[in-house]
């Protein structure tokens, strides 16, 4: 399946590459359009982080959000990190690689990404989404955070905050998947077995408690179990916290048994883990996104919102 699907990226690329400069830097994105794009109606926008080391083709490739955008109709964005060749990483918080030892401004960059989308196309504003994986999910909470007047929703897969704060101006709903054998990026916090960068994460707890407050939500979740799809030695609960300010939710879907992956995307490299296929992730964000466009505010914002993190 996976050499399929890689096959149709490389026969059906984004329409465009797009280039911007950005703090003195030469910065480019991605863009694919869907087969029923029109040019004189507004479009949501899901902009999609990838992993550390990787880039916008090997994202839309490893993600398969192309052929959801297609099928949705949604504008799908894959911007690229910096770093030497094709290896990008993105300057989260306290990862990665040279994005975060130079202080590379990756938010200042997303800003210019959205600004130049919005010139460029019918972006429909109160439906711009975010995504990413590992290091972009990492980043993806941090435009949460700091870019929360821009993005409707978040959902992050396989990555956790890398700030021990959030600050968002208004409440972000957000979305986050992440199995329990991740060895890159633990799902309980510290330095992951197999992660490169010796990074000391932190938890999906803080990064989920983080969120539950500064959203205003209820602290204790409604629980379930999803159907199973296939017995392949993962199970997934998901949990949502409710009831928070202008609607907005935090949702954490757990994949027991689950490794630094996709859900849904089957992948050549098992040392990545197991890959569910009990949910898709692309599925069950979409579902998301579309639940939660850009409100109007009511009432007070959100706090400014740490938490203690497991290590």
């Amino acid at each position: 399946m996976w050499l399929r699907d890689l096959l149709f990226w490389w026969l059906a690329r984004p329409v465009q590459t797009r280039t911007l400069s950005v703090d003195g830097r030469k910065r480019t994105y991605l863009v694919h359009l869907p087969p029923k794009y029109d040019p004189h109606k507004p479009v949501p926008v899901v902009l999609a982080l990838h992993a550390a080391m990787m880039n916008g083709r090997i994202m839309a490739w490893l993600s398969g959000l192309h052929k959801k955008s297609d099928e949705a109709g949604f504008i799908v964005v894959y911007p690229n990190g910096t770093g030497t060749r094709s290896a990008f990483t993105w300057n989260a918080g306290n990862c990665c690689g040279s994005a975060f030892q130079t202080g590379v401004d990756d938010v200042a960059f997303i800003r210019a990404v959205l600004d130049d989308l919005t010139q460029t196309f019918p972006v429909d504003t109160r439906r711009v989404y975010g995504t990413g994986l590992s290091n972009g999910a990492m980043m993806a909470y941090r435009l949460a955070s700091e870019l929360s007047d821009r993005f409707a929703a978040i959902a992050v897969v396989a990555g956790t905050m890398a700030t021990d704060r959030c600050e968002p101006k208004r409440p972000v709903p957000m979305l986050h998947f992440h199995g329990t054998n991740d060895e890159y990026i633990p799902f309980g916090g510290g330095k992951g077995v197999k992660s490169v960068s010796g990074t000391n994460f932190y938890s999906v707890d803080h990064s989920i408690r983080a969120w539950v407050k500064a959203n205003g939500c209820n602290e204790e979740p409604i629980t379930e179990e999803l159907p199973e799809q296939a017995n392949d030695g993962t199970r997934v609960v998901k949990k949502t916290y409710g009831g928070g300010k202008d609607g907005a939710e935090v949702v954490l879907v757990v994949i027991e048994g689950g490794g630094h992956t996709w859900p849904g995307r089957p992948l050549p490299e098992r040392s990545l883990g197991k890959v569910t296929a009990n949910v898709s992730a692309n599925d069950l964000m979409w579902e998301f996104f579309e639940k939660h466009p850009m409100k109007e505010p009511t009432g007070d914002g959100p706090q400014t919102s740490s938490a203690p993190h497991t290590m």
